[in-house]
């Protein structure tokens, strides 16, 4: 027998950060294209089937290239065109860290540029020190850049 580290079996394993976000939207080009200009993303030249849904449409993947997160953006053939609300079961939002206040104001100069409406920096204190800015994309899900510390 090999000698292989174990994981701690008396808590859960860990998790590495996220590998990817997946998100329906209404109108994929659209969106597509809003994601690439907002992220200065790379779009993976193929389309990519719902894993075992294949016939109910498909995905297209956007990368962001400073951090390596992966946005994919899914069609679906159930998709009635309604806008995302948070209030439904589901996702509330998705929140993006940057590394400080500085990178935030230049987020809205970004958000500002490119004519997304947005809050503005917020900054709280409590439950930790935090600043976010937040905006909607085109289907209204509610994005998150958020500094700690």
């Amino acid at each position: 027998m090999t000698d292989v580290m174990q994981p701690d079996q008396s808590g859960p394993v860990g998790t590495t950060g996220i590998h990817h976000v997946s998100i329906t939207v209404t109108d994929l080009e659209t969106s597509l294209a809003w994601y690439e200009r907002l992220l200065g993303a790379d779009r993976v030249p193929m389309k990519f089937p719902h894993y075992g849904c294949e016939d109910t449409g498909y995905g297209e993947l956007l990368v962001e290239p400073r951090s390596g997160l992966v946005f994919g953006l899914h069609t679906n053939t159930g998709n009635d065109g309604q806008p995302f609300d948070e209030a439904r079961t589901g996702l509330d939002h998705l929140a993006l860290n940057v590394a400080s206040r500085a990178d935030l104001e230049a987020w809205t100069a970004r958000l500002d540029e490119l004519g997304i409406e947005h809050s503005g920096i917020r900054a709280l204190d409590q439950p930790f020190p935090f600043a976010t800015v937040v905006f909607r994309d085109p289907d209204n899900i509610q994005l998150e850049l958020i500094a700690v510390g």
